[in-house]
């Protein structure tokens, strides 16, 4: 019987679709170029593969193309015979997650790599802020996401899959300097593993290295294809530090390059949403002018991708969005209809940016403030929700409250201190 890239057995009759869904999943799990062909290819060399046609399904559920992702989901359950115990529980375990049952999916999931540990590409779906764990809305999720990576790292060896993410885990609770070790480990293995990179991205940022980050990007993003997966935000990621830099110029030219909706960009939805909300943000507050069609074009987006609540991360950056373009309507729909598992969280956020679009600023802070102790809930990353941080301390400081903008940012974020005006 052939074997995956992780020494997992596979049913096919067919060498090279095993050698092809190795490379395959290797590509995915490197958020590499060519990750939907990549799995075609499996499916044209043998189209009796269920777990290529999983793979697919996958790579086309992740750029949220949710018709493709079902069409081969369901070739793949129908294709039972000979399966193993762990082929059949890996197809029932995505067919949860991409029929958007996600707590049951998460069971299934976690019962499945505690009998399969190496079987990464369903592992993959628990083991960064943008799984399962990372968008459950329970508090200590960054504490579950570095456990749960940890108890893989023994099956994984030196695996440069496996290190990168225990890397990113061990970013997101603050050990920045073992995190740097792994990286380095990871990307020495396999350098153009863009998610390894995205992780490098993250520590230099807690680190609060700013040049280094923007010049190995800039280096790093000239041979990377834009239907890679992780090309818009890694174009966030440059356009942030660029800001940093005060080269508005070129923040501007990454952002209409690679990030807002103008862009064309093909990658996740919710990263066009989120990061271009996020840079327009974050540059209004560091006092640099945006147009008011930027917002307008963001918030239309948000519209038209996330019609429905339910995922707090989204649903915070669709109102600020809204906010700042002057959609009351589709601010007072998310403010009043919240949902998911940290929707308590999105009401008071939301309104707070409304209250920002108004300059009313004691206001805005009022309301972040009630939804901070439990903010790492809504998702994302550290770095991603500095954002909410820095509303917060902007709004108490124009509020005449700078002092307790400084010793909040001192507990909370000390990275953001230095940004606070003396």
């Amino acid at each position: 019987m052939y074997r995956d890239g992780y020494d997992n057995p596979l049913t096919t009759g067919s060498a090279r679709a095993a050698e092809l869904y190795a490379e395959a999943s290797g590509v995915m799990l490197a958020g590499e170029s060519g990750m939907i062909p990549a799995f075609e290819a499996v499916t044209r060399e043998d189209a009796g593969f269920a777990l290529g046609w999983v793979g697919l399904a996958r790579a086309h559920h992740a750029f949220g193309l949710g018709a493709g992702a079902l069409a081969a989901l369901e070739r793949a359950e129908a294709l039972t015979d000979g399966l193993t115990a762990r082929e059949a529980s890996h197809i029932n375990a995505f067919a949860l997650l991409l029929r958007g049952q996600g707590p049951q999916a998460y069971r299934a999931i976690r019962e499945h790599v505690d009998t399969w540990p190496r079987d990464a590409l369903v592992a993959q779906t628990c083991s960064s802020v943008f799984g399962l764990i990372g968008f459950s809305g329970q508090p200590g999720r960054e504490a579950e996401i570095l456990a749960f990576t940890a108890g893989l790292m023994p099956h994984y060896g030196d695996d440069w899959w496996m290190t990168s993410q225990y890397a990113f885990a061990l970013c997101e609770t603050g050990n920045i300097e073992k995190a740097d070790q792994m990286i380095d480990r990871a990307l020495a293995q396999r350098p153009r593993n863009a998610h390894g990179v995205h992780v490098r991205s993250h520590i230099w940022y807690e680190a609060g290295a700013t040049e280094e980050g923007l010049n190995y990007l800039n280096t790093w993003l000239q041979d990377y294809e834009n239907d890679g997966i992780m090309y818009s935000h890694l174009y966030w990621h440059a356009a942030l530090w660029s800001l940093a830099q005060g080269d508005t110029q070129a923040m501007w030219d990454r952002v209409d390059a690679a990030v807002s909706p103008a862009s064309g960009s093909t990658s996740p939805a919710i990263n066009i949403l989120t990061d271009t909300a996020s840079i327009l943000h974050r540059a209004t507050l560091a006092g640099v002018a945006v147009d008011a069609e930027r917002w307008k074009g963001v918030s239309a987006f948000a519209r038209q991708a996330f019609p429905a609540t339910g995922n707090a991360f989204i649903d915070v950056h669709a109102a600020l969005a809204h906010a700042m373009a002057g959609d009351n309507a589709a601010l007072e729909q998310i403010i009043t209809r919240p949902a998911g598992p940290a929707a308590d969280l999105v009401p008071d956020l939301a309104a707070g940016y409304r209250a920002m679009a108004a300059e009313d600023w004691s206001s805005a802070a009022g309301s972040m403030m009630r939804a901070m102790a439990d903010l790492a809930r809504i998702g994302g990353s550290r770095a991603q929700r500095d954002m909410v941080e820095q509303s917060l301390l902007t709004c108490l400081v124009k509020a005449g409250r700078a002092q307790e903008a400084r010793d909040i940012a001192s507990l909370r974020r000390p990275l953001l201190a230095e940004s606070i005006a003396a």
